[in-house]
């Protein structure tokens, strides 16, 4: 429990800085993806390749419509 305190502590001094804060809006789709990478990787080493390979599709999914929406608040 103390562990997770520590790490949510360091992890909102970072948000507060403004150099963590530009990169966040920048790359959020990135970050995001990889933790649903992680999350079908997680699922099928326990056992679960079924739930893995429909999981699998959400990372690409995220990015397409990040382009998508960044394409459109351009124009």
């Amino acid at each position: 429990m103390l562990f997770y305190l520590i790490i949510y502590t360091f992890a909102m001094r970072l948000i507060k800085s403004e150099d963590m804060k530009s990169f966040i809006e920048v790359y959020y789709p990135i970050i995001l993806a990889f933790i649903c990478m992680l999350y079908s990787i997680g699922l099928h080493i326990s056992g679960l390749p079924e739930e893995a390979q429909y999981s699998a599709h959400w990372p690409g999914t995220i990015l397409l419509f990040a382009i998508a929406i960044r394409q459109r608040r351009k124009s």
